[in-house]
């Protein structure tokens, strides 16, 4: 596919894609070409610079991703993170966006205490400690975020 960079005979500018170049130079030939603007037929090219992709350099519009090698230690460390996160998807209700309300009702004595997990915005959390409720967040795994 290319792309041109059209003008009608009025300046409307504008751009197509094309299969070829003579694609565009057929549609041009049976005024298939219209401006979106006055409808003219009478269709240019315009000058424009070719678009290169470059390997010796990163685009400009990819987002990067913080990584790191990781020591004995830290593989270890994630692995704990992966069993603790485990445990508590095992052996506790999910409530889903439930859950402040369901913690503050715990703490208060509202309810029976038991195991929970779920969601809860970044305030809420905040609030919630504030209160003195003990909550933790559950750790992200990094292929989790893939």
């Amino acid at each position: 596919m290319i792309r041109y960079s059209l003008a009608c005979e009025a300046g409307h500018g504008f751009d197509s894609w094309f299969r070829s170049s003579a694609d565009y130079d057929e549609q041009r030939a049976q005024a298939l070409i219209a401006c979106p603007v006055c409808a003219s037929t009478a269709i240019e090219k315009r000058i424009m610079a070719p678009s290169l992709a470059r390997a010796d350099k990163e685009s400009v519009h990819e987002d990067k991703t913080p990584v790191a090698m990781m020591s004995p230690e830290e593989k270890e460390f994630r692995k704990k993170l992966r069993e603790l996160r485990e445990h508590v998807t095992k052996n506790a209700d999910y409530v889903g966006d439930r859950f402040p309300q369901l913690a503050r009702q715990m703490h208060e004595e509202e309810i029976e205490k038991r195991s929970i997990y779920g969601e809860a915005k970044p305030a809420e959390v905040r609030a919630l400690l504030e209160e003195g409720v003990e909550v933790q967040p559950l750790p992200i795994l990094p292929e989790e975020r893939n």
